[in-house]
């Protein structure tokens, strides 16, 4: 070999010594950056020029495709189970914990304890007012989880528009690095930063929703739902939806009241078989429009049951059809063709309202004319007795058996709870099985030991390749002295 192919074959591996020494101190200095993919320098021999030496071809980029996918695949089922568990967790604690204090189970227990001592003593003024206090508070509490019910629907509606924005903006960018790894497709520069750029995009949109990404030519990708929608595939496709400020009971979807979602312009189905079926996006949708929608009209139903045993018919005969009873609808007698929302609405009537004076219509009738003996407990009992009896609820979302009120309840509050247990059970699998992901994600990214052990051949090869170029330097010297 002549001195000028052995100082250009040692030139070009010093070259490559510095690439790759710079490589090694990328990969250790971001070991523990998200999202981040381990590089590595691709060399071949260099054929040009009869020398021989060493070319580098580019940097590549080492990422595990499958555990990769199966991992934004868990932060779907995470983002969902998240959302899920939220949800049930704030009903529940709106219903409370039977028999906690500022339970709904303890409203309607109190309220039937302070019918027992009013029937014990009806002339006792005090107690009657406790009568009216209590069944005041049941019809606040009733009040309250519908409102913080509807609030939830809003919550979830909101963070529907605030997640189909993040998903418009960041397909986008994902499009915008496409084109720039598209543009410098065939160069040997290190495209890496875009590459992890890009896969914290996709990232961040696989939260939202489960996602599918296919390689297209020179390093360009598309991105695809699982349940089979086209996001960006070339070019992207934008996602719509109008938020709603104010959600009352009854605004549903199917009612044109609630926006559901457009995919370029077409409508696309939300239920959890639709093409964004799965992921957070999918979780809202189920909380405001079907759980949400259930348990209020499960709410609805009890506050109807309740309205009607202390309607005309019930206890008081001193009602006729079509006056309000002692629970009223919003101070007016409740029509069954207005169950929707009736668990906001339910209000005690303000004949027996607490300080109105007139608790004794409580013991002698709402309708009736004065006061009769202050002993008479019969209708303090009779509302008691009403309470306890089982008999078929007039709404279809009750189950079809007889139960009594506190029956109702318990069943209900049983129900909130059993969904949020439910639900922490599932979240604490998602939970494991997303934690198991992503550490095995990271067993395969940068090793800290296997770099600096790289550094030392590459410190080993640099050193090599210098002494060749200063042998070199000096047969040049004394060729020159002779």
């Amino acid at each position: 070999m002549s001195l000028s192919g052995a100082l250009f074959n040692a030139f070009s591996g010093l070259t490559a010594n510095a690439r790759a020494a710079a490589v090694v101190s990328t990969n250790i200095s971001n070991a523990t950056t998200e999202g981040y993919g381990r590089r590595s320098l691709d060399l071949s021999a260099n054929s040009t020029g009869g020398y021989g030496g060493v070319r580098v071809d580019g940097v590549q980029r080492h990422v595990d495709p499958v555990v990769l996918a199966d991992r934004r695949l868990s932060d779907a089922q995470l983002g969902q189970g998240g959302a899920l568990l939220n949800h049930a967790t704030t009903l529940e604690s709106l219903v409370g914990e039977s028999g906690a204090p500022g339970s709904l189970t303890v409203a309607l227990a109190e309220f039937e304890t302070a019918l027992i001592s009013a029937a014990s003593n009806p002339a006792a003024v005090q107690r009657l007012e406790t009568v009216a206090y209590k069944a005041d508070g049941l019809a606040d509490k009733l009040n309250a989880i519908s409102n913080g019910i509807q609030k939830s629907r809003e919550q979830a509606d909101q963070s529907i528009a605030t997640q189909v924005e993040t998903l418009n903006r960041t397909l986008e960018r994902v499009q915008v690095i496409n084109r720039d790894l598209v543009r410098s497709a065939g160069g040997n520069q290190d495209m890496g930063a875009l590459l992890d750029e890009r896969q914290k995009l996709v990232d961040a949109i696989a939260e939202i929703v489960p996602l599918r990404v296919v390689e297209r030519d020179r390093g360009e990708i598309a991105i695809f739902t699982t349940g089979g929608a086209a996001l960006l595939d070339g070019q992207v496709r934008t996602i719509g939806f109008t938020q709603t400020s104010t959600i009352e009971a009854g605004m549903t979807q199917s009612s044109g009241a609630l926006s559901g979602l457009t995919l370029a312009g077409y409508d696309v189905s939300t239920d959890q078989k639709g093409l964004f079926r799965g992921g957070s996006l999918a979780a809202q949708f189920e909380i405001r429009d079907e759980r949400a929608v259930e348990t209020q009209a499960n709410l609805d139903a009890i506050a109807r049951d309740l309205a009607e045993r202390f309607g005309p018919g019930g206890p008081d005969t001193t009602l006729i059809a079509g006056d309000p009873g002692l629970f009223t609808d919003a101070g007016i007698a409740f029509d069954p063709v207005n169950e929707v929302g009736l668990s906001a609405r339910i209000s005690l009537n303000d004949l027996v309202a607490p300080g109105s004076g007139e608790v004794w219509r409580l013991r002698d009738g709402l309708a009736a004319n004065s006061q009769g003996p202050v002993g008479e407990a019969r209708l303090l009992q009779a509302y008691t007795t009403a309470l306890s009896d089982s008999r078929l609820p007039a709404s279809g979302s009750l189950p079809a058996m007889a139960q009594n009120v506190a029956d109702h309840l318990s069943t209900f509050a049983s129900s909130i709870a059993g969904d949020r247990v439910r639900f922490e059970d599932d979240q604490t699998y998602f939970v494991a099985q997303n934690t198991a992901l992503t550490e095995l994600e990271l067993a395969g990214g940068v090793n800290t030991d296997q770099e600096l052990q790289s550094l030392l051949e590459v410190e080993k090869s640099y050193a090599a390749n210098a002494k060749v170029m200063s042998v070199v330097d000096d047969l040049i010297k004394r060729l020159l002295n002779i």
